[in-house]
C-alpha cells in the first residue's frame, strides 16, 4: 500500500518563518530580562526555551539542505538554510549541507563526517570530533570575530546586559550543538560504534529510532529521534516524521498478526487432518 506523507506547499515555509520569527522575538524579549530578580528558578526554563528554539533554526537549515523548505524552489531552500545558519552561529551553509549528504551516503560508519573516528567512541570524544568537522580553523576564526562583534554591537551599541547576552544567547548556542549531537547522531547511530553489540535493528541506514512518545521526540531534538523514519524519506520535513513512525508501527503489527493468523490457520488445518477418519 502507498502512503503519501506530502505536506502542503507552503506549509514548511511558514513552520520555517514561524521559528524564525520566534527566535527573533524570543531574544528580544530575554535580553530585556532583569536576571538578577529572575534566580536560578527562572533562568533555567528561559534558557531551556532559548536552546530549543535556536536547536530550531538548524532544524531548519536541515529540512533547507533537503529542499523541503520549499519544494521545487531550490533557491529560496537555499537562502532560508542561509539565513538560519548564520542566524543559528555563523556556520556557512554549503559546507553543511556537502557535510550532511556525506552522512545520509555513509550513515553511521566511517567516512560519515558526522560518525566517530573509528576509535574514540565515548560520547565525549564523538562530540568533539562531530563538532571538528564543522569547525575548521576558517569557520574558528570567522566565529570568533563574528560573535565578538556581534556581542560588543549588542552590549556597547543596544545596552544589552552582559549576563542576558551569555546566558540566552551564547550559552544557547553551546547547549543546541549538545543537544544536536546526541539526540540527532550519538543516539541513533551510536549502533553502528564498536562499543554497542550488534543488533536486529541494524539497516542500511545505520539508524534505530527512539520508542519515545511524540512529545518527548520533538522536545528532544524536532522528532530527528526517529532517525530511521528521516534516513528512509529524507525530503520529508521534521513534524512529518511521526505520521512515518506511526505507518511503520502499524504496518509491524499487521505483519505480525498475518503471520499469527497463518500459523493459526495452518494448525487449523493440521489438526482437521489429523481428525479426518481414513476410509
Amino acid at each position: 500500500m502507498q502512503h503519501n506523507f506530502k505536506s502542503p506547499q507552503l506549509l514548511s515555509l511558514a513552520v520555517a518563518i514561524a521559528i524564525g520569527g520566534i527566535w527573533i522575538g524570543s531574544l528580544v524579549l530575554v535580553f530585556r530580562l532583569d536576571v538578577a530578580t529572575l534566580g536560578p528558578i527562572g533562568i533555567v526554563p528561559v534558557l531551556l526555551g532559548r536552546t530549543f528554539i535556536q536547536t530550531g533554526l538548524f532544524i531548519v537549515a536541515h529540512d533547507a539542505i533537503h529542499g523541503s523548505v520549499l519544494p521545487g524552489n531550490p533557491r529560496v531552500n537555499y537562502w532560508c538554510g542561509q539565513l538560519a545558519l548564520a542566524l543559528y552561529a555563523l556556520l556557512p551553509y554549503q559546507k553543511l549541507a556537502h557535510h550532511h549528504w556525506q552522512h545520509h551516503l555513509q550513515p553511521g560508519q566511517i567516512g560519515d563526517p558526522d560518525f566517530h573516528d573509528g576509535v574514540r567512541d565515548s560520547p565525549r570524544a564523538w562530540y568533539l570530533k562531530f563538532m571538528q568537522e564543522y569547525l575548521d580553523f576558517r569557520q574558528k576564526v570567522v566565529l570568533f570575530f563574528g560573535m565578538k562583534v556581534i556581542f560588543f554591537t549588542l552590549y556597547l551599541g543596544f545596552h544589552v546586559p552582559i549576563p542576558n547576552l551569555f546566558l540566552f544567547w551564547v550559552f544557547p548556542i553551546v547547549l543546541s550543538s549538545m543537544q544536536l549531537f546526541y539526540f540527532g547522531t550519538y543516539l541513533p547511530h551510536r549502533a553502528g560504534s564498536a562499543a554497542i553489540p550488534p543488533s536486529p535493528h541494524q539497516n542500511s541506514h545505520n539508524a534505530v529510532s527512539s520508542d519515545r512518545p511524540v512529545w518527548w521526540s520533538f522536545l528532544t531534538c524536532y522528532h530527528f529521534g526517529y532517525h530511521w523514519e528521516h534516513h528512509e524519506y529524507p525530503a520529508l520535513p521534521w513534524y512529518r516524521l511521526p505520521a512515518v513512525r506511526e505507518h511503520r508501527r502499524q504496518a509491524v503489527v499487521l505483519s505480525h498478526i498475518g503471520r499469527l493468523k497463518n500459523i493459526i490457520q495452518d494448525q487449523l488445518q493440521r489438526t482437521i487432518t489429523r481428525s479426518t477418519p481414513l476410509h
